[in-house]
């Protein structure tokens, strides 16, 4: 029998880090952000129907232009419904075709990554567990600020376009805290893999010496 995995986080919560290792201990993940980026890729349906949405200003001879069309949907949220209107149904299709792949191929454990998981709502439908990567408000304020160069006014407004992580904290099955130091976040992962019998953690573990 195949568990399907819901894996998020907040952002600089550490959840990308915890999706390297699993992949490292041979645990299949799909990653909605890099799906998200195929489903609009050049030549794609996807970015076709962008421009025929917004305009050709926003599709340079490399794609799309992620710059401009972000300024354009993070400032008004009507603008962000059409584009999840367009990307959200390809990329949903997406994962499911990846979902069915690695069933057929009877592998016990999926993964699927992504940062607003329980934000778009359809994922909880497709999986049996979920694993949230989570950190105190504070620290994760302060990584996103190191790690992105924000002011903390900047900082607090990307959180908020999140569910708190207190949320997803009480909706999650396991729950890794990345809040100490990367060898005991990574401790976490493997006891949870070997006490699940999931994937090969050695690896892992010989990260640990």
């Amino acid at each position: 029998m195949t568990e399907v995995w819901g894996l998020t986080g907040g952002i600089a919560t550490g959840k990308s880090t915890v999706s390297a290792w699993l992949r490292a201990a041979d645990v299949p993940v799909i990653d909605a952000d890099v799906i998200a980026r195929q489903v609009v890729k050049p030549g794609s349906t996807g970015l076709k129907q962008i421009a025929a949405t917004f305009g050709r200003d926003f599709v340079t001879s490399a794609g799309l232009a992620r710059k401009k069309l972000g300024q354009l949907v993070f400032t008004h949220p009507e603008e962000l419904e059409r584009l999840e209107s367009i990307t959200t149904p390809l990329i949903q299709t997406e994962i499911r075709h990846q979902l069915a792949a690695y069933r057929h191929r009877k592998v016990p454990l999926i993964m699927i990554d992504a940062p607003t998981f329980f934000e778009v709502g359809y994922l909880i439908h497709l999986v049996d567990h979920v694993m949230v990567v989570a950190t105190d408000v504070k620290t994760q304020k302060k990584r996103l600020m190191m790690r992105d160069g924000l002011s903390a006014a900047d900082a607090q407004a990307r959180m908020d376009r999140q569910w708190p992580i207190s949320q997803k904290v009480a909706q999650a099955t396991v729950v890794i805290d990345n809040g100490g130091t990367i060898a005991q976040t990574r401790q976490q992962v493997v006891k949870w893999l070997d006490a699940n019998k999931f994937g090969n953690s050695n690896h892992l573990k010989r990260g640990d010496q």
